[in-house]
């Protein structure tokens, strides 16, 4: 398990855009699976639907890709370097994310050729799926 400070050791978000708060599981250049704690506190919902309050399914995406960077990370490959999204792919938004709710994150390495990572993501609440997607980043050479 990590908490969020050994997270921030990996990956160069800070608040309000890093948006995962623990992992929970992490098999080194296979999958891992994080948790995000979504509170009515988050920036983005004074403006996302003020009234109906919903997580931007854009931000749940990013969250399942920081997820990825941390197992990227782990994997030992990368060290001192910098992960990029290049695309997301066969994106679906299930079910809207709200105050009060809890993500589960779960991603796994598709392939990995070189510099290039794909990943496939989910995000649950409840363990009913909220979003999913197919994501590749680059790694490079560029320290962080």
């Amino acid at each position: 398990m990590m908490d969020i400070k050994e997270i921030q050791k990996f990956l160069p978000h800070r608040y309000p855009f890093l948006l995962v708060d623990r992992i929970v599981r992490l098999e080194p250049g296979t999958k891992a699976v994080g948790i995000k704690n979504v509170t009515y506190n988050e920036e983005f919902f004074q403006g996302h639907f003020p009234g109906e309050p919903i997580m931007p399914g854009v931000l749940i995406v990013e969250a399942l890709a920081q997820v990825a960077g941390v197992l990227a990370f782990q994997s030992g490959k990368i060290k001192g370097r910098s992960v990029y999204f290049m695309s997301i792919e066969k994106a679906k938004f299930r079910r809207p994310v709200v105050p009060g709710d809890q993500l589960r994150l779960d991603v796994a390495v598709l392939h990995n050729r070189g510099s290039v990572w794909k990943f496939s993501g989910n995000a649950f609440v409840e363990d009913k799926i909220a979003a999913e997607a197919e994501f590749t980043a680059m790694v490079t050479e560029r320290e962080i």
